[in-house]
């Protein structure tokens, strides 16, 4: 039940669309092609069971896990407005 100014399912609607966009950039980060052997960034060699799993990777484990956790600290999105959420 939406109140005030806005209608009915407005609410869900602000779910789904930061689902939307939560999968879209997933899948654009999502690589292609042929594996590289050794980390574009290390120059450690990758392993075979994960360059079979992931195809088209480019990073070893660590760099990967390191790259991730730097793009999560960095990410915010603020659809609702609320005052709590504007203050982190």
């Amino acid at each position: 039940m939406a109140g005030g100014w806005s209608r009915d399912g407005a609410v869900q609607d602000q779910i789904d669309a930061s689902i939307d966009d939560e999968v879209k950039r997933a899948r654009s980060q999502l690589s292609g092609g042929e594996s590289a052997v050794d980390c574009d960034e290390c120059g450690r060699a990758i392993p075979e069971a994960r360059r079979k799993a992931i195809p088209g990777v480019r990073l070893c484990i660590a760099c990967q896990s390191a790259r991730e956790e730097q793009q999560s600290t960095s990410r915010g999105i603020n659809r609702r407005g609320s005052k709590d959420s504007q203050l982190r």
